[in-house]
């Protein structure tokens, strides 16, 4: 007598299967297609939008899809509610070698667009899978020619900021300048967007290809130059580094600095002869000892728990000083107790030390410490925008005064603990120690100081020049 399968019995079926592709179980998949053999073939009857090898191909299970591609090669083009195949989920998650095993079955879904117009190809180069990407190119080297409303795939490694998928892009179409020139929907080269973006090794390797030294010339749709898109955002030692890379590729902007409405032109120029000197303080300044403004705000979690715990360290310290406390009231004891009556109970032992000045400093500075924490906290949970320069100037401070007063707390505690006869040895080392702090907290102070004065003179160098210009200033009270 045969067995109907019942609704039931196949959903059954159908999600064990999604079960074993999640699971990558090709045992399950074998014992499945044994005692359902069209269980492959009812999958686009199921209620999931993805297929199996969908599954299999995000996760990265080569045995399962490869089991799944021989039995029915058909799922390799099957597309999921985004109009996403496999292979597009694959390159987004950089599963190479099932990257290759699909492309062996069907080199041609190379060519499938998801409901964005994105190839797989794009997904790739928007998550820099160098590997996935080396074999699409392999498997259909045009594809890379397809152009979006985001641009080529040139304008994606740029935007996301993937060098080493940009260089593989170029060297593989170096001869098609078309597609090294292409523009997305704003008219923007691959230049532009990276002078837009302030991305100076991106800016610098497209410098040393000649079609992109052309491209350094173009102007995009709204008539600007590399030269006024770099004017367009805020002017720090970036814009500065950026518009003398572009100078030594042989380009200078000419604006309507005098009044002339003219749109602006470029002329090539002689690269500027700096000294060796200059350029290794500009690299150092560049890569390792720039204030960038945004730091706050991308640690500000990371600041929370630092002043969390220096606060929590601080008020441990005063319900558990050093030495501890009197766990009773007393008369005697060796220490000070006659001269004040009597040492209370829960009050600081070392408080009544004929040294008492050590214990007085000791919690000077412990609550300089704690109350700096907790004004690092109110900042931070405040909700305030951070990358201001007040509030950052503010931050900073309390987590400096926080910090050299924790130090303080250190030093003071060790001392009250430490016996007179090795009294000596201990404030040598602390002496070291403390000038060793003093350096640093110098040196970046310094800094902070240098990159305020090149900020101030930035702004009398603008102010000067558009009075030169005879161009009205606006002050803030006007």
């Amino acid at each position: 007598m045969e067995v109907k399968a019942t609704p039931i019995l196949e959903y059954h079926t159908i999600t064990t299967l999604y079960e074993a592709s999640l699971n990558g179980c090709v045992s399950t998949l074998n014992t499945l297609i044994q005692r359902n053999p069209i269980i492959l073939n009812r999958v686009s009857l199921s209620p999931f939008s993805e297929t199996p090898l969908h599954m299999a191909s995000l996760l990265g299970h080569l045995e399962f899809c490869e089991a799944l591609v021989k039995r029915k090669p058909s799922l390799v083009s099957e597309t999921d509610s985004e109009g996403r195949v496999p292979l597009h989920l694959a390159c987004a998650e950089g599963h190479t070698k099932v990257v290759k095993s699909l492309l062996l079955t069907n080199p041609d879904v190379c060519y499938a667009v998801d409901k964005d117009d994105m190839l797989p190809l794009h997904l790739a180069a928007i998550r820099g899978r160098l590997g996935a990407i080396q074999e699409l190119t392999r498997a259909r080297p045009d594809s890379i020619h397809r152009i979006t409303d985001d641009g080529s795939v040139l304008h994606l490694c740029v935007r996301y900021n993937h060098l080493e998928a940009l260089k593989f892009f170029v060297q593989s179409a170096t001869m098609n300048q078309q597609f090294l020139l292409a523009k997305d929907k704003k008219g923007n080269t691959v230049l532009h967007l990276a002078v837009k973006l302030k991305q100076i090794k991106t800016i610098k390797y497209l410098l040393t290809v000649p079609e992109m030294r052309t491209a350094a010339r173009a102007l995009n749709e709204a008539g600007l130059t590399n030269f006024e898109v770099l004017e367009r955002g805020p002017s720090d030692f970036i814009t500065q580094k950026i518009e003398h890379m572009l100078t030594e590729a042989g380009v200078q902007s000419i604006t309507a600095q005098q009044g002339s409405s003219s749109s602006p032109r470029i002329i090539p120029t002689q690269p500027p002869q700096e000294s060796k000197r200059r350029k290794l303080w500009e690299t150092l300044w560049l890569e390792y000892l720039q204030y960038r403004p945004n730091w706050i705000e991308e640690k500000r979690g990371s600041l929370m728990v630092v002043a969390t715990v220096i606060a929590t360290m601080t008020f441990q310290s005063v319900i558990s000083p050093p030495g501890g406390v009197w766990q009773e009231d007393t008369f005697s004891g060796g220490l000070n107790c006659s001269s004040s009556g009597i040492c209370k109970a829960g009050t600081a032992v070392l408080a009544y030390d004929l040294t008492e000045e050590g214990y007085v400093t000791f919690a000077t500075f412990n609550t300089i410490s704690f109350f700096s924490s907790l004004c690092v906290v109110v900042m931070l949970v405040s909700g305030l925008r951070l990358d201001n320069k007040p509030m950052m100037w503010m931050l900073i401070t309390a987590l400096f005064l926080a910090l050299t007063s924790m130090s303080h707390t250190y030093v003071s505690a060790q001392r009250l603990v430490t016996p007179h006869h090795l009294a000596h040895k201990v404030d040598t080392m602390n002496m070291s120690l403390s000038t060793i702090w003093i350096i640093i907290t110098g040196v970046v102070l310094l800094f902070h100081v240098l990159h305020l004065v090149i900020f101030c003179a930035k702004k009398f160098q603008v102010k000067l020049l558009c009075s030169s210009n005879q161009l009205p200033v606006f002050s803030g009270s006007d």
